[in-house]
């Protein structure tokens, strides 16, 4: 598997402009060009503004999360196995929940 060509195909699915090869620099010159430095920017996609946006809504119930928190690190968090089959069902068949 070439990593180069599936960075490159990560790269094209992402929308990222595929950046021009360069020629090796030599070692005695290994220290980058300052233009370069002041080149670099960063980008955030969609996703990642829902992400942060969905963080910072307010309607997550914290008592719950407690609660199933405080669960599972005593062990005795439980979940039915019919309500596991059921949900997975549902979704298989494309139910709402």
């Amino acid at each position: 598997m070439d990593i180069r060509s599936s960075l490159d195909g990560l790269k094209n699915l992402l929308g990222v402009p595929a950046a021009t090869t360069a020629a090796t620099p030599s070692k005695a010159n290994s220290s980058p060009a300052p233009s370069a430095l002041s080149s670099d920017r960063a980008t955030f996609s969609s996703a990642g503004s829902e992400v942060a946006q969905t963080a910072s809504d307010s309607d997550v119930r914290t008592d719950k999360v407690a609660s199933i928190q405080a669960a599972l690190a005593a062990g005795t968090y439980n979940v039915p196995a019919s309500a596991v089959a059921s949900k997975m069902v549902d979704s298989m068949l494309g139910g709402s929940e």
